[in-house]
């Protein structure tokens, strides 16, 4: 018997299921038998051996459930970031061109088109109409052919997104454009050769506020002496929820009226603001300084927004002053380099606590609120930084009290601007007038002494609030 005839009769019992009683029965029967099965199992045994021996293409066993488990997340994982990233790139374009460009229709179409392509390759490969004779071969060109192109479509989808990626990043900020009145001119300062603590600043905004969208401009020169500051005030307004809130902060003087300062997008004619849109480099960024009967009576009055008052405690006036700073140092850079809103990153809110931890440190930690705009209140009383045992109360303040007398809105009701100006009341009288108002039924906290009594009475604070 010849080894071949052998192989070839061994591979046919196995195939066939026929396992003799003596293992060495088979090998032993006659010579004829033994050529004449093996010449019948010849072409199917070679066929057999082509198929799974020599490709290598033998059927793999099945998944445990803990590994198919971890597959099918893995795929979802993958679609859900393909998904994504085609999203993100569509919607930074459709921001920045407009949805009647046609470039963004052009761009969304064969953005969407690769991308169901390479799903469609990749999870739902066409199957292969598989033959009698000729299933495995079929089935195995398939499947090259389904790899190949996957890996076209991949690379295709890849270079598309890391153009789109680039282009997004190589868009700039500018300086000059059409800008809306209220934002159009831009703080800029300067100290005094003599008294540094005298800083004269250009294009404070005190406008007269009729209606929402229309009023009258005045950007006025203002002199402010830092070894005045009294205090600091954070107001939130509330349009959209009790989430999502602008901020703005207040620096109080001795010997005048406060002045605010506001990070805003500075919006270009008939443009409206949009959150989505803020993640998209579709707005630049402004710091305005203004009087606070005009940017806080235009959020309480001409707009109808819920706008709270809430007097920062437990401060040294170093870190007022060095928060003030921060101020101008923030005015400076815009001036020299125009800069990005982003809603998630570098919005109203979270720019004041990147520079107030700069000044406070650790007094200040990291907390999800300072993203949460409308709870930063919350973190503030949290931390201590909102008096919870004011000297003029019976007993200690909630939050819900605090809120209750910050509420600026029932305070300004009657606060006309106009009325005001015609009567012969100046400017300045006006708005010293407004911030008073706005102040009413809240305390005024002092400024600490000293670090270890700042530190001290803030502890003793957040202890209080813990209780609420």
């Amino acid at each position: 018997m010849s080894l071949r005839s052998v192989f070839s009769r061994l591979f046919a019992s196995r195939s066939t299921g026929h396992r003799s009683d003596n293992g060495m029965g088979n090998l032993s029967s006659n010579h004829d038998s033994s050529n004449h099965d093996s010449l019948n199992n010849h072409g199917s045994h070679n066929h057999h051996v082509k198929g799974n021996g020599s490709t290598g293409n033998q059927p793999k066993p099945p998944l445990k459930p803990k590994s198919k488990w971890r597959s099918c997340l893995l795929q979802i994982l993958i679609i859900t970031s393909l998904l994504l990233s085609a999203i993100w790139l569509m919607l930074a374009i459709w921001y920045q061109f407009g949805e009647q460009s046609v470039i963004t229709w052009l761009a969304g179409i064969i953005i969407v088109g690769v991308l169901t392509a390479l799903l469609k390759s990749r999870y739902w490969p066409k199957s292969a109409k598989q033959s009698d004779k000729q299933s495995l071969t079929a089935k195995v060109k398939t499947n090259s052919n389904s790899k190949a192109t996957t890996k076209r479509l991949t690379a295709l989808y890849a270079a598309i997104w890391l153009v789109g990626v680039g282009w997004f990043f190589s868009i700039e900020p500018q300086q000059e454009r059409d800008w809306m009145a209220d934002v159009n001119q831009r703080v800029s300062y300067e100290r005094d050769a003599t008294n540094p603590d005298l800083i004269t600043l250009t294009n404070v905004r005190n406008f007269d506020w009729h209606t929402a969208e229309n009023a009258t401009a005045h950007w006025d020169t203002r002199t402010v002496d830092l070894s005045k500051l009294s205090g600091v005030d954070v107001t939130n307004s509330y349009w959209m929820g009790p989430l999502i809130a602008h901020t703005l902060v207040s620096f109080r003087f001795e010997d005048a009226a406060p002045l605010a300062f506001s990070f805003e997008i500075r919006k270009e004619k008939e443009e409206s603001f949009s959150a989505f849109a803020g993640f998209f480099r579709r707005f630049e960024l402004i710091l305005i300084a203004a009087e606070e009967r005009d940017i806080i009576y235009t959020r309480s009055n001409a707009r109808g927004e819920q706008v709270y008052l809430f007097p920062v405690s437990n401060l040294q006036q170093h870190e007022v002053r060095s928060l003030f700073e921060s101020y101008l140092t923030a005015a400076d850079d815009l001036n020299a380099e125009p800069a990005w809103y982003n809603t998630l990153v570098s919005n109203c809110t979270n720019i004041i606590f990147y520079m107030a931890r700069i000044v406070s440190g650790d007094r200040l930690p990291w907390d999800y609120r300072i993203w949460v705009s409308g709870w930063l209140p919350n973190y503030l009383y949290n931390v201590g930084m909102l008096d919870a045992n004011p000297e003029s109360s019976d007993q200690p303040w909630s939050m819900d009290t605090w809120y209750e007398h910050a509420h600026i809105n029932p305070k300004v009701k009657g606060f006309d601007n106009q009325n005001n100006l015609e009567s012969g009341v100046n400017s300045h009288e006006n708005s010293r007038e407004f911030s008073e108002q706005i102040r009413q039924g809240i305390p005024t906290p002092s400024l600490a002494d000293s670090q270890a009594d700042a530190e001290t009475d803030a502890k003793s604070t957040a202890q209080a609030s813990d209780s609420y």
